[in-house]
């Protein structure tokens, strides 16, 4: 942990309202089957509450292009350029099918940290795997197979290998990882997106069944699960993937990775390389899922449950908050 006097008390909860703003917002786009308004619903949201907070912020993590979606994009300088200098990573809507489908797990997503805290990954895949805490450092690796990590977690855990379960997103890409798990004789839990909190289910594995993360999704979401875990504790590594791209797109995802600050295209990072020093996370449910209930809608009253972390004092705390509907803002009562 750094020796730096870490982030303001203050910004844990300003960091919640941004998520809370962003989920309700999305969550009047639910179930409506547009999820580009539905995440330029939350993209607005969200910019516009970080405008208020008391921060010198950068983006370091923004909106994805994948999504072919509006952007709060990277470099982007928000707050009220007079508090700490921080740098944030955001997912305004973590879940956009999710969210427009109104199927489960959807989420409005940030992290900040100390400037400098947060890897600053371009918007290409990285592989990634992940564990709980309470286990040797270095049980599993992303260099290891699939086989080798899930026997290596059930011995360590002290279980038979068909006690393990393994999320990853259902994805054409994962056909031999899908085969190699099962070979195994380990559980297998497709999801179809939101591999931010897949990865953040590994923390509690007696309350959402899932022990290990793996496979490839994006990299700006690997860096906000990466903060996530750095607050709550767990093993993750991410290596950035432009194998899994077009041979049209890698040269330009390549040149662009670089151009952040990473020659090397193939190097592994561990949690800490991802996020380091202070950290706060917060996320906000959108739609009801394992990790957080959705926002309801109650006559004129919007009902949100987030749960916000920070790194320096391991707090996690879970917030049900009550809103007013004045028009289309909100104002907690």
């Amino acid at each position: 942990m750094s020796s730096r006097p870490g982030l303001e008390r203050v910004l844990v909860l300003e960091v919640a309202r941004v998520t809370e703003a962003a989920a309700i917002a999305a969550a009047r786009w639910r179930g409506r089957g547009d999820k580009e308004m539905a995440d330029k619903a939350a993209v607005d949201a969200m910019r516009r509450e970080l405008g208020r907070v008391h921060m010198k912020g950068r983006v370091v993590i923004g909106e994805g292009e994948m999504d072919e979606a509006p952007m709060l994009f990277i470099g982007e300088e928000l707050g009220l350029q007079d508090g700490p200098e921080v740098d944030i990573a955001v997912d305004p809507l973590e879940g956009t099918t999710l969210c427009a489908e109104a199927e489960p797990n959807s989420l409005a997503v940030i992290a900040i940290a100390e400037r400098g805290g947060l890897l600053n990954a371009p918007d290409m895949y990285m592989n990634k795997i992940a564990i709980g805490p309470g286990y040797p450092e270095g049980i599993v690796d992303i260099d290891a197979s699939p086989g080798d990590n899930i026997r290596a977690l059930a011995k360590a855990k002290g279980v038979a290998v068909g006690e393990i379960t393994v999320c990853m997103l259902g994805r054409p890409r994962h056909k031999q990882i899908i085969e190699a798990v099962r070979a195994t004789g380990a559980s297998l839990r497709l999801i179809r997106d939101g591999d931010v909190a897949g990865v953040i289910w590994t923390t509690d594995p007696g309350e959402t069944g899932i022990d290990m993360y793996l496979g490839s999704g994006g990299a700006p979401e690997g860096v906000l699960a990466a903060a996530a875990l750095r607050c709550i504790g767990g093993q993750m590594q991410g290596r950035l993937a432009p194998e899994l791209h077009s041979e049209k797109e890698r040269p330009e995802l390549i040149a662009r990775a670089k151009k952040m600050g990473i020659p090397d295209i193939r190097r592994k990072y561990t949690l800490n390389e991802m996020a380091s020093d202070d950290v706060i996370f917060s996320a906000t449910g959108v739609t009801g899922g394992s990790l957080l209930d959705g926002v309801h809608f109650r006559g004129e009253f919007a009902e949100t449950e987030t749960v916000v972390m920070r790194a320096k004092t391991g707090t996690v705390r879970r917030i049900k908050t009550t809103f007013r509907d004045i028009g289309t803002k909100f104002a907690p009562v």
